[in-house]
């Protein structure tokens, strides 16, 4: 369970459950922007497989991939 962990959820539970999981709406407008950031990120076909064996090409390809999301 992960309030046993420590973990406090950040997802919402489902409108028709019987017992309402609380959740911080402000952490989930967050996750929500981090969430969206990795989703335009992977419209990149090079960044969502990793063609890339070093880990230096896959940071520039990257960071190439996060200026061309965002510029436009």
């Amino acid at each position: 369970d992960l309030r046993e962990a420590g973990i406090t959820p950040v997802i919402p539970g489902k409108r028709g459950r019987k017992r309402k999981i609380r959740h911080d709406k402000r952490r989930y407008r967050e996750r929500w922007r981090i969430e969206a950031t990795f989703n335009r990120l992977k419209d990149f076909r090079r960044i969502a497989t990793r063609y890339d064996k070093l880990a230096r090409n896959y940071a520039s390809a990257l960071a190439l991939a996060a200026v061309i999301a965002f510029w436009c």
